[in-house]
């Protein structure tokens, strides 16, 4: 995702506002579009964000999980206030085992993940923990 799949979001949203009657010029809706993604304005957004091309909803990614491999599906991204950093929902096509312990095992196929800009995991503090890894 970058700025232009994010004004092409704002010209959907004022598509659909359109059919409930409701006018906003463009400038209005790429602010409500920052405000959606929790920045202060669009400049702020788009200072932030920029023309990184992270990977977007409905896209097919490999990686590993835990050190599983798998692939799988995004099935929705947020931007962080947290510069370079992008929170992820992912389907797996298989069940990953999601327990590192050999006593026990639990399969699933959804995550969520925040990664930074190489893509890897990282944790509360932001840290790169490599839990999960996109090639």
């Amino acid at each position: 995702m970058n700025i232009s799949e994010l004004k092409a979001q704002a010209k959907r949203l004022r598509t659909y506002l359109a059919t409930k009657n409701i006018e906003l010029n463009h400038s209005a809706l790429l602010e409500a579009l920052a405000a959606q993604h929790g920045y202060r304005d669009w400049n702020t957004l788009s200072a932030t964000f920029g023309e990184e091309n992270w990977s977007s909803v409905g896209d097919r990614v490999r990686g590993t999980y835990l050190g599983h491999p798998f692939t799988g599906i995004i099935r929705s991204m947020h931007i962080s206030k947290n510069e370079g950093i992008r929170r992820y929902q992912f389907q797996f096509d298989n069940s990953i085992d999601v327990v590192k312990s050999d006593k026990f095992s639990n399969f699933r196929k959804h995550v969520s993940a925040d990664l930074n800009t190489d893509l890897v995991s990282v944790n509360m503090k932001w840290e790169p923990d490599g839990i999960l890894v996109l090639n």
